[in-house]
């Protein structure tokens, strides 16, 4: 991280219970050499073994990684970076629209049978990403799931959590495979409009639909990190988590960014 970007990060971590006079033992590595290492791991795709000797021990690093998974820490984190965002930007901390999609990846030799599947759409085997998204294409909730499960099975559940979750949200903007029943749970259920962007029939080609590209921009992003051009993780929550991540980079990025002065 530049200068910039821990001067944002360092004030939205989550304070170690120790230095909060709740006990347990004093961290022997400082937050931000932690941080640096997980991020290299993650935009460029090495393995844990190989980090480079600039950063602490990998198994340190990793220890770090699973506790921030386990106690649910690097959600809370991306959380807050997530309002921050929005707050610079002039929206309400709290969404009220948002875009669900997903993407299927291929999984590394590494993934058991347990969570992996063939997407017969897509000719993948492998692993599939369930994203929601806001109006900025900011991440909301992910799932990680086999890559044989329905979309409509899988936003059940993805959006019972984002509903419980951002209760403002009112209007969520989804593709074709997304029709039938879902439509008419999610508004009896969580009182929640889904609205299905099509292509239209005279439409041949590549063409960008409203509101669909923001969630394929997001995609695009998580591309860019070379740890999840493919899914090399063990199970589905470090596979969620090393979204999080990436999410989070995009984030301190854009809030490190100088602003253009106004006139």
């Amino acid at each position: 991280m530049s200068d910039a970007e821990w001067a944002v990060v360092r004030p939205l971590l989550p304070v170690p219970a120790w230095l909060r006079g709740r006990g347990g033992q004093p961290e022997a590595y400082c937050h931000r050499a932690m941080l640096d290492a997980i991020r290299y791991l993650v935009d460029n795709g090495t393995k844990w073994r190989a980090m480079p000797v600039d950063f602490p021990p990998w198994d340190r690093v990793y220890a770090f990684f699973r506790r921030w998974r386990d106690l649910g820490l690097v959600r809370e984190f991306h959380d807050r970076l997530r309002r921050t965002v929005r707050e610079q930007a002039g929206r309400d901390p709290e969404p009220s629209a948002g875009v669900i999609d997903s993407q299927s990846v291929k999984a590394d030799a590494v993934v058991g049978r347990d969570s992996r599947g063939f997407d017969g759409g897509k000719l993948i085997n492998g692993r599939k990403r369930h994203v929601v998204v806001d109006t900025l294409g900011l991440l909301l909730a992910v799932m990680v799931t086999s890559a044989d499960i329905g979309d409509r099975a899988a936003a059940r559940a993805l959006l019972a959590r984002v509903a419980a979750a951002h209760h403002r949200l009112a209007l969520v903007w989804a593709d074709g495979g997304y029709t039938g029943s879902l439509v008419g749970h999610c508004l009896a259920v969580f009182a929640l409009v889904l609205a299905i962007v099509k292509r239209g029939d005279g439409m041949r080609g590549f063409v960008v639909l409203p509101k669909r590209w923001i969630v394929e921009r997001f995609f695009a992003h998580l591309m860019r990190s070379r740890r999840l051009a493919r899914d090399f993780e063990r199970s589905t929550g470090s596979a969620e988590a090393v979204v999080h991540w990436s999410a989070t980079m995009l984030m301190t990025r854009r809030l490190a960014r100088p602003r253009p002065s106004r006139a």
